[in-house]
């Protein structure tokens, strides 16, 4: 008798047992998508770029390739010379930190070369360029000139600091400060004066009910001789002069780009 009670306590606890549900999981996961869309946005992390850099921070990486410490000149020239051949072709963010080095390093060498009366400005106020857009338009066209100007220093420095036999030659500079440089900054002279005449614009002229249509300043250009000056009007795959004044001797920069203005002004309501 005892020993069939026990057999039913047993099989009675079994049964209770087999009854219980399984504890439930500490953490629920969510069911399984059956979608096979994209997962949600936070679940996409993006992998930081050097280029995704701000401004101001490539800068500063840029200005700390040099040595804290005082070094050769040599050192310091050859690093200049490798962020104008090397370093300013990886990216858009990189051209503009290293150039904005290079500029500010051989500004000065370049304002001394300019030759009198004629007047230098490469950082002349200018609309900012384009984020958008993939080329990198210059704001002044000195600036142009100085980037040449750069490019050519590097390497003549480089070239001197490795061999004696290279000798620097005064005839790669003179193109740039007898010829391109004050008609380059006659040209930043001219859009100045002009814009406040209401006579040229930088973008592209918008309708207006005025009789004189601002002309754009991608489409002018200066002639720039030792007795003449004179506009250049590009329209319709055509070159044509459309304002001519004289220089006098020694005169400033400043004195023609107003000349060429009114010209300009009178051929505007002509």
């Amino acid at each position: 008798m005892r020993i069939d009670s026990y057999t039913r306590r047993a099989a009675h606890a079994m049964i209770i047992l087999n009854e219980k549900q399984p504890p439930p999981p500490y953490a629920s996961s969510p069911p399984p998508s059956t979608s096979s869309g994209p997962p949600p946005p936070d679940q996409f992390r993006a992998v930081p770029k050097l280029d995704g850099l701000p401004p101001n921070i490539l800068l500063h990486i840029v200005n700390l390739v040099f040595p804290t410490t005082t070094v050769d000149a040599t050192i310091h020239r050859k690093i200049l010379y490798w962020l104008a051949m090397s370093l300013r072709l990886v990216s858009r963010g990189l051209y503009i930190a290293c150039m904005h080095t290079l500029r500010s390093a051989y500004v000065t060498s370049y304002a001394r070369l300019v030759r009198p009366p004629y007047t230098s400005d490469p950082f002349a106020a200018a609309p900012p360029p384009d984020p958008s857009s993939p080329v990198l338009a210059y704001g002044n066209r000195e600036t142009r000139v100085l980037d040449l100007y750069i490019a050519l220093k590097v390497r003549e420095d480089v070239w001197m600091d490795e061999t004696e036999l290279h000798l620097e030659r005064d005839e790669c500079f003179k193109d740039l400060f007898d010829l391109m440089q004050p008609r380059s900054r006659t040209e930043d002279l001219v859009l100045q004066y002009g814009a406040e005449a209401n006579l040229i614009t930088v973008a592209a002229p918008a309708p207006t009910k005025r009789s004189v249509t601002p002309i754009p300043f991608a489409n002018l250009t200066v002639n720039l001789s030792p007795r003449t000056l004179g506009i250049v009007l590009f329209s319709g795959g055509l070159k044509r002069t459309i304002v001519e004044c004289y220089r006098e001797r020694g005169e400033t920069l400043e004195v023609g780009a107003k000349r060429l203005v009114r010209e300009l002004a009178k051929w505007s309501r002509a």
